[in-house]
């Protein structure tokens, strides 16, 4: 978050007398206050409002990130926001496949996926991934209910195909989403609830699908009308050269660009990046006012991005300016 309304100027220091020396831990509750009142702003502009997060990378396999997230989302939930997660599980479907001697293959950064892949993909995403993290959150209170998006047709998808080096290739049973019925969500986002859903989709075929998790989580936040797309990621944000050898050549991570900036930088972009922008792209365009990439390796990055002044990561805009809400 890299923009915002510039605070009130403060009023001059009165003279008076020299300060006294506080109690001890005056200073530490002072800098809580501090970072109380900063996201004072944040907390009444996004109150009410539907935040879609899509959660995965690192944050996903280590313990402590899969704590820090789970409280983010209670935290977001109890200062009157209505998140909702969207979740995938590469490395959990990997080593699955592993342990049963089902190879992995990658194509355009997205995962070739067989029928004997699918039945593992959608009982690892559902049946592991969604109840630990719907377990995660519910420590606090009862909050988050696990759904797939093939409950209540939530996804509805049609097989997808890729192109790798200008030829196409077949991903299996890898879907493109064609309609979102939020109807499901809705009704637990109006209950209080934290709706946990697992990236598969059925098709109109009968077949079930294994989607990409930021393609979906994009899909929802335009269904839903969401003021914000978050997506983690195990990279700062999005680098003006993204393929430079290291990270002084790759220079600063760009913390704010246009839709028709992005679409310019997708060619360039990494396998793996590739599929995260465009999501970014998605939702923008399709009337989610900002969508984001950070860093889920760093604790409690949801709230410094949603929170703070600064913000953190790449925020992805539909024009040149941050929209109003």
């Amino acid at each position: 978050m890299t923009a915002t309304a510039e605070p009130a100027p403060r009023p001059a220091a009165q003279a008076g007398p020299p300060a006294q020396a506080g109690p001890p831990g005056r200073d530490e509750a002072l800098a809580k206050a501090a970072t109380l009142i900063e996201a004072l702003p944040w907390l009444s502009r996004f109150h009410g409002r539907t935040v879609v997060l899509k959660y995965g990378g690192h944050a996903m396999t280590d313990d402590g990130l899969r704590h820090a997230f789970a409280q983010d989302v209670v935290f977001l939930r109890h200062a009157g926001l209505r998140p909702v997660v969207v979740h995938g599980g590469g490395p959990q479907i990997s080593a699955h496949l592993d342990r049963l001697g089902v190879p992995s293959t990658f194509k355009a950064g997205l995962r070739v996926t067989s029928p004997e892949a699918m039945d593992v993909v959608r009982m690892v995403l559902t049946g592991q991934v969604n109840r630990d993290l719907v377990g995660l959150v519910n420590r606090h209170g009862p909050f988050a209910i696990g759904m797939s998006g093939e409950d209540a047709n939530l996804f509805t998808a049609s097989r997808r195909g890729a192109m790798v080096d200008g030829e196409p290739v077949d991903l299996g049973l890898v879907g493109e989403i064609d309609h979102v019925d939020p109807g499901a969500v809705l009704a637990l986002i109006k209950d209080g609830r934290v709706p946990v859903i697992s990236s598969v989709a059925r098709g109109a075929d009968g077949e079930v699908y294994n989607v990409n998790a930021d393609t979906a989580a994009a899909a929802l936040a335009v269904a839903l009308d969401a003021a914000k797309l978050v997506v983690l990621t195990d990279v700062e944000g999005l680098y003006p050269d993204w393929n430079g050898g290291d990270q002084a050549s790759r220079g600063e991570v760009i913390s704010r660009l246009s839709a028709a900036e992005l679409e310019v930088m997708l060619p360039g972009l990494s396998a793996g990046m590739i599929p995260k922008m465009e999501a970014c792209l998605r939702a923008v365009r399709g009337g989610v006012p900002q969508a984001h990439v950070l860093d889920g390796r760093l604790p409690h990055s949801v709230l410094l991005e949603i929170f703070t002044d600064s913000g953190i990561g790449t925020m992805v805009v539909p024009g040149g300016e941050e929209p109003a809400q």
